[in-house]
């Protein structure tokens, strides 16, 4: 077994915090600022009343189209959508409704933001609160609508790569 040793920082967070295994999922807007962006800062955060969250970098075009629809979706993705994963992480691709022509979605009920065909779960949001975090905001979404799609593999990013979490067995 490895012991730990502390090194004060030497190591980085981004090194440290690739030892920790996330979803993936791609967060989406709709409206006049309809936006895209591959991420794993996401999680659940209570019940009742049921909310999420996700992080986004300030610096990120995500953060100001968040907080100008007032809302997102989300759509975790499939193992087999990697490419989906690595398309909306490109700094480099097109903005705009343009970013979403090669791709199967649908825009959602209650948002109209777009919602990734083939994904394992998706989510729509109103925006509850959002907090500043460093170099990122927190914002907290409550659940407009959910659905779940037909299982399969979830897609992971562990250790700067993509995996897959097999589902366990019924």
């Amino acid at each position: 077994m490895n012991s730990p040793v502390l090194n004060d920082g030497i190591v980085g967070l981004r090194e440290v915090m690739s030892q920790f295994a996330t979803g993936v999922t791609v967060l989406t807007v709709g409206g006049e600022r309809v936006h895209g962006m591959t991420a794993n800062a996401f999680t659940s955060l209570s019940q009742d009343p049921p909310q999420v969250l996700c992080c986004v970098a300030h610096t990120a075009v995500m953060n100001g189209a968040i907080s100008a629809a007032g809302g997102f979706a989300v759509s975790i993705l499939h193992a087999d959508q990697e490419r989906v994963a690595r398309y909306f992480a490109d700094r480099h691709r097109p903005l705009g409704p343009v970013q979403f022509a090669s791709l199967d979605w649908l825009p959602g009920s209650r948002t109209g933001a777009p919602l990734i065909a083939g994904a394992l779960a998706w989510m729509e949001c109103e925006l509850v609160s959002s907090y500043e975090a460093g170099d990122h905001t927190i914002f907290v979404g409550g659940l407009l609508s959910l659905a779940r799609g037909s299982g399969g593999p979830g897609l992971l990013f562990f250790d700067g790569g993509f995996g897959k979490a097999v589902p366990r067995a019924q």
